[in-house]
């Protein structure tokens, strides 16, 4: 693999706090970053914890974790996770800057919540053809 490459693929454990309805978290977090752009593999190693592939060219752990949360799940927010996520995020950030690329126009935020949105129960499917939707 190309030395440069191999810098920009990141590899992190993303833990969830066990003070959730949703008992496996990781799971559930995996099955929804799974086909996201720019993460190359997403496995749970155990119910509160998640391993993640990723190139930062695409999204960063702070990306990836806003994501996240904005779609209700509870990261850990213990000191020692508060300290290495902005480690992390801090050391991604200095990284993309010294190669100059810019995550301000993130597509992969977007595809994360529009997996979340297929995956959802809801009643905002209308399975009626177009033609019967605009018949009034």
């Amino acid at each position: 693999m190309d030395p440069v490459l191999a810098e920009l693929i990141k590899q992190r454990e993303i833990a969830f706090s066990p003070l959730h309805p949703d008992n496996n978290q990781a799971e559930s977090a995996s099955l929804l970053l799974v086909d996201v752009k720019g993460i190359h593999a997403v496995r749970p190693l155990d119910r509160h914890l998640l391993h993640v592939s990723y190139n930062i060219q695409y999204l960063t752990l702070k990306i990836i974790e806003d994501a996240l949360s904005e779609v209700g799940f509870h990261l850990d927010n213990s000191l020692f996770a508060k300290l290495k996520r902005a480690l992390f995020y801090y050391s991604e950030d200095t990284q993309l800057a010294n190669l100059g690329y810019d995550h301000a126009e993130s597509k992969s935020t977007t595809e994360i919540f529009i997996s979340r949105y297929d995956q959802l129960l809801h009643g905002c499917r209308d399975k009626r053809s177009p033609f019967y939707r605009q018949y009034n």
